[in-house]
């Protein structure tokens, strides 16, 4: 199991307390200093079931700066997401974990969290 984390993110800190409060076995990834390929991405991608645009922060001021709300969400335009989510790894959502099975899950809630744990 790995965890994708941004340290200053309350999200991530919580969701690092609940996997050490189970004693799960798994690394952390800071994803902002160890920035994920955009192969390291699509295979994330593939794992979570979703497509570039629902992982990534939307809010932060690199999308408004790049105008990602502007951006088509299609088949298309995917590599293009996938490509700012490389080079801009503040937009994505966090925290990303993978599950031993070969599933991921965007961590955000305690739910997501167990779900993680049990797969």
């Amino acid at each position: 199991m790995e965890i994708w984390i941004n340290p200053a993110c309350s999200k991530c800190r919580s969701a690092i307390s609940l996997l050490d409060a189970e004693g799960a076995d798994y690394t952390v990834r800071r994803y902002l200093e160890d920035v994920p390929s955009e192969d390291e991405i699509r295979a994330v991608l593939d794992r979570l079931g979703l497509e570039p645009w629902d992982i990534t922060r939307t809010q932060e001021a690199d999308a408004k700066e790049l105008g990602l709300k502007d951006w088509a969400r299609d088949e298309t335009s995917r590599e293009q997401w996938v490509k700012a989510l490389a080079e801009h790894p503040k937009l994505i959502q966090r925290p990303i974990i993978t599950a031993d099975d070969g599933t991921a899950v965007v961590g955000r809630s305690e739910e997501a969290v167990r779900d993680a744990l049990s797969r």
